[in-house]
């Protein structure tokens, strides 16, 4: 890959990060040393640094419908940006295998039940499960949209009006078919003491990915 293209992807990266659609006009320029500048480097390892730098900020008893012994906390990096939420129910014991489900946040599925997707009704099931199981762990995902953020998402709804499908319309606005990262999640485990996970999901990648970072995946419910 040459430096140009190295240049190019970062800054495609920098426009996902910001949730803005991933397009930028390169220019070449003198007297960049005046100039504020990052370096592609770092744009690149943003993702990573962020998982790494997550800490607590607050937790609260917050009961449920289906589960009233449960709590939220809160996991920010130190430096400030996106907040990540963790759904706590019943008391974990994290010597044995936690019952985990990696929840995307999904305004219009979670909160207003929207009939594009069951993301509403796989949310609110988990936690029932959980709660028959007697605990677990929803970790809530600050990805909107397979994490190309609510607008872009809205954008995508427009293209799949028309006849495209979910991965086609990422495609067609410059986004690859998903964009989510699961180092958060793993982070947030890890900071919760839990190493062992007994995993709520259909998608084969979050199993993927969560062994890749160390977290045992015992078992994929």
């Amino acid at each position: 890959i040459t430096q140009a293209d190295h240049l190019a992807q970062s800054c495609l990266s920098l426009t996902k990060l910001a949730r803005l659609l991933p397009a930028a006009v390169l220019v070449e320029m003198s007297n960049v040393d005046k100039l504020p500048s990052v370096s592609p480097d770092s744009i690149n390892a943003y993702t990573s640094k962020a998982a790494s730098a997550l800490t607590l900020v607050s937790e609260a008893r917050v009961p449920l419908e289906s589960a009233e012994h449960a709590k939220v906390l809160a996991f920010r990096p130190q430096y400030g940006g996106i907040e990540h939420l963790a759904i706590v129910i019943g008391d974990i014991d994290v010597n044995l295998p936690v019952l985990v489900r990696l929840h995307s946040e999904c305004f219009t599925g979670d909160l207003l039940g929207s009939l594009r997707c069951d993301c509403g009704s796989q949310l609110r099931g988990a936690i029932d499960v959980m709660a028959k199981n007697g605990s677990g762990i929803l970790l809530y995902l600050a990805q909107e949209g397979r994490g190309i953020g609510l607008v872009n998402k809205l954008r995508a709804y427009q293209l799949q009006d028309v006849g495209h499908d979910t991965v086609d319309a990422n495609l067609q606005l410059g986004f690859d078919s998903d964009e989510r990262n699961y180092a958060p999640a793993v982070a947030m485990l890890k900071l919760l003491g839990v190493s062992q996970v007994k995993l709520m999901t259909n998608n084969p990648t979050k199993v993927t990915a969560l062994s890749a970072w160390g977290v045992d995946v015992t078992e994929r419910v």
